[in-house]
């Protein structure tokens, strides 16, 4: 498809003043997806009023030739002057207007638009869209902006079979026949299908229908999990009403689980999408399942804000997914069993705000305007800033404002914009209508300044006590917690809790308390600010010594992000990470710490920071890490603890003996059986290893031939030490145009490896080339796969850095492509500092 235009900022101001949209009818006629056709037919009529006389647009992602027929008022528009994605509405006079739009768009592959995947295991077909941010018009012609709301009214013909979903309640007038009961006034990006013989679990709560859907050949797993999803989907909702005084806006509740999603779910008013590896087909660990209640959390908080309040333009992206995070974590910690998880926040999604907010791209967490002046540039604010920067500041405000009056500002907020769009400005006003604290100078300080805040303390013993003196890198107020832990006078090797205490940073003075200096001093205790903390002498010795020690969860994931972070900058040798997760981690019994410690010293420590000559040794650190775990969990007692060792184990293998001995066996000594997850991971390592041949692969793929088994599959014949087979999956990747943004991924993941560095070595200067090109042809989802999976990470040299650079001067990247190049660029320098510190 040709060229397509982005809009801008400026272009949606002019047009909002120009028009006003009442309604939109869209018929889907769906016929077509269990064929070999390419389009389905989308027939929309918009109504609209123009507030004066003047030239607008209607979007429209097609060829001209896909253009059967659009008329305005009843006057025909020529197909011909379909340019770009742009189909112009001249000489509008001031009024009502009628316009209606008949095409044939096209099917995705890519997880944008209208997605259609046929399901390996059983042939099935499915469908679904996601829309955000500017894909509605691949599905429908649309002013596609957020604050032209509208009404919608879908009525859709699809295969006899299958079922149909949308924003309302959904009913069938007939054999294939469906009419979606039309929305309150929605952003066209928030509309939302799904067709295909999903597997449906039905019920009702609080007089609203709720649902849950998956393709069939998932229904097992679906079928075994909906009592804790339905239970969860119910706390949250009870919570999110005791919480907030509007309720719940929309006619229904269904929760789709759907296949190839790009993200981890997407919150379309009564129908949220989820990547359908929320479905669980093999073991996962408990800190998974509360992954997936604080995302069931987290979309549902949209349903208020982001879609009864929705942003008008997307510089506020942050205040849809910043309060939405938050009160993902905040809500499951309430309302459900899962009630540890901001130690989870704090070792992972911290870590992902911290990394993009220390890179060139990073970016204030409420944008001037100015910095998003078209989708194309909003679209890369999808990120750790927005997310897990914005969620850590409005944690921090909570802390400092108070959370009643959060809340009550939250309240005021969505009465004052129910059904309409606000910006930073009134969401301040809102909150400062119920406070005497000066909200505004916070948001100046938090929201419109990048970078991390370091915090690093000073202790001294007096004659009046122990003094603290805290000093601030950075220019943010913090309210901080600080503790002080003083060692067991029975167990000298265990640290007990001496005080708590807050702290507003700046400090004019040293802060004084009784007694002598404790053993360690925790800056952040409770993780209720986002900053780097830093160590006292004494304190960062106790930190090494005895953290595993450290009664509370929480505060351990501060420490351990701490040591990460000091490992980043250059202030820890990786190999001394390496050791403190060797010596604390087989005590270690909070999930999400062992996951989140374990996941950086292998892909971050052994693959990257440590020189290639120590990876060897790293990996046996890891393995025998992982050994000692599995042990300790022999008795049956901490299963989630033993998967994340035994998954563990898998990747850091340096021979394959032990594992191709489980593979064979079918399972682990002493437990757990191989299910798919394990035996596909299994297989990645055994390939990398050049254990195994593509016989094998196949063989397994003979046994699991579901969409996963593909993927891992694809994974495995990428990763195999052979020419053939890497150039095989090149040609796949970069030369061919047929494979999913799933298979893409799983392809790229497989490619690169660290032990096969000589054997891939030509493919670097090629990879720039041919990921700028398939970025141009294939669109944003791909070229973000292709900068995030197929980026040659494990080649930390200077040659790939000066290449990588060249291509950002001399090629032309595409936005999304261009974005996750310089984020890999500045992690590969800051490697290679590492390397040389």
């Amino acid at each position: 498809m040709g060229f397509m235009s982005v809009l801008s900022r400026d272009e949606a101001q002019t047009r909002a003043k120009l028009i006003d949209v009442q309604r939109y009818e869209v018929h889907l006629d769906l016929t077509t997806a269990t064929t070999d056709a390419e389009t389905f037919t989308s027939r929309t009529v918009i109504h609209f009023t123009a507030l004066a006389d003047g030239d607008t647009f209607v979007e429209l992602r097609a060829e001209a030739d896909q253009l059967r027929s659009a008329a305005l008022d009843g006057h025909p528009l020529d197909p011909e002057t379909l340019t770009g994605g742009r189909l112009p509405l001249k000489n509008l006079t001031a009024g009502p207007h009628e316009l209606h739009v008949d095409a044939a768009l096209s099917y995705s592959r890519t997880g944008e638009g209208m997605h259609r995947f046929t399901d390996p295991t059983d042939g099935e077909t499915y469908l679904y869209t996601q829309l955000c941010m500017d894909d509605a018009q691949s599905v429908f012609a649309a002013f596609d902006q957020p604050d032209l709301k509208a009404v919608f009214a879908f009525t859709v013909t699809a295969p006899p079979e299958w079922t149909v979903l949308g924003n309302g309640i959904a009913t069938q007038d007939g054999p294939g026949r469906w009419t979606i009961a039309e929305t309150p006034p929605i952003s066209t990006y928030l509309a939302a299908i799904a067709a295909g013989p999903y597997h449906s679990i039905r019920t009702e709560y609080r007089g609203l229908p709720f649902a849950l859907h998956c393709r069939r050949s998932l229904a097992p797993f679906l079928d075994a999990d909906a009592a804790e999803l339905l239970d969860i989907t119910r706390a949250c909702y009870d919570r999110y009403h005791e919480k907030f005084e509007e309720p719940y806006p929309f006619d229904s509740y269904d929760q789709a689980f759907v296949p190839e999603f790009n993200a981890g779910a997407m919150e379309n008013p009564g129908l949220v999408t989820f990547r359908d590896e929320f479905v669980y087909r093999s073991a996962v660990t408990d800190t998974e399942r509360q992954t997936r209640a604080m995302v069931i959390a987290h979309e549902m908080a949209h349903m208020w804000f982001g879609n009864l309040v929705t942003l008008a333009w997307w510089d506020d992206i942050w205040l849809n997914e910043s309060f939405a995070e938050y009160m993902g974590y905040q809500t499951c910690a309430e309302a459900t069993r899962f009630t540890d998880t901001w130690t989870d926040f704090g070792i992972t999604r911290k870590a992902w705000g911290y990394d993009a907010d220390q890179r060139p791209s990073t970016h204030p967490v409420a944008p001037d305007p100015e910095l998003v002046p078209d989708t194309a540039s909003a679209m890369l604010n999808f990120d750790g800033i927005s997310y897990a920067k914005g969620a850590s500041a409005l944690r921090q405000l909570v802390a400092w404002l108070g959370e009643k009056d959060f809340i009550a500002g939250i309240n005021t907020h969505f009465k004052r914009h129910k059904f309409a769009n606000a910006t930073l400005a009134d969401f301040l006003d809102s909150l400062a209508a119920g406070t005497d604290r000066d909200v505004h100078a916070w948001a100046e300080s938090w929201l419109r300044t990048t970078g991390v805040d370091t915090l690093t303390p000073a202790v001294a013993d007096t004659d009046g006590g122990w003094q603290l003196t805290v000093t601030r890198d950075g220019s943010r107020p913090h309210r901080v917690t600080v503790g002080a832990y003083d060692r067991d006078l029975v167990d000298g090797t265990r640290l007990v809790l001496r005080e708590r205490f807050e702290l507003d940073l700046p400090q004019d003075a040293p802060h004084t308390r009784p007694g002598l200096s404790p053993a360690l001093v925790v800056l952040n205790d409770g993780d209720l600010t986002y900053a780097k903390v830093r160590f006292d002498e004494v304190s960062e010795e106790s930190a090494l010594r005895d953290l595993s020690r450290i009664p509370d969860p929480l505060t351990r994931a501060v420490i351990w992000n701490a040591l990460r972070d000091m490992v980043r900058d250059g202030q820890l040798a990786p190999g001394d990470y390496l050791e403190t997760a060797r010596a604390h981690l087989p005590a270690e019994t909070d999930l999400a710490l062992v996951q989140g410690v374990l996941t950086f010293a292998a892909t971050q420590v052994a693959d990257r920071y440590l020189p290639a000559v120590d990876r060897p040794a790293a990996l046996a650190t890891l393995s025998d890490l992982c050994r000692d775990l599995i042990r300790r969990t022999e008795d049956g007692s901490h299963a989630g603890l033993r998967l994340i060792a035994v998954r563990h184990f898998i990747t850091a293998a340096a021979q394959p003996d032990t594992i191709r001995d489980w593979f064979d066996s079918g399972s682990v000594p002493g437990g757990p059986e191989l299910d798919p997850e394990l035996r596909w991971r299994i297989l990645g390592r055994l390939a990398v290893l050049g254990a195994i041949d593509d016989a094998v692969i196949e063989a397994e793929l003979a046994q699991d031939p579901s969409a996963t088994g593909q993927e891992g599959a694809a994974r495995c014949r990428a990763a195999l030490p052979d020419p053939q087979a890497k150039s095989a999956a090149w040609q796949a990747m970069f030369e061919g145009d047929t494979l999913s943004n799933y298979l893409f991924t799983a392809t790229a993941q497989g490619f690169w490896q660290p032990e096969q560095l000589d054997l891939v070595r030509d493919y670097i200067p090629r990879y720039f080339t041919a990921a700028t090109e398939v970025g141009a042809r294939r669109g944003p989802a791909i070229a973000d796969a292709a900068g995030r999976w197929a980026f040659p990470g494990v080649a930390v040299t200077q040659d790939t850095l000066r290449l990588g650079r060249d291509c950002l001067t001399t090629g032309a990247p595409s936005p999304s492509l261009r974005r996750k190049l310089a984020d890999q660029l500045d992690d590969l320098e800051r490697a290679l500092r590492v390397r040389n510190a």
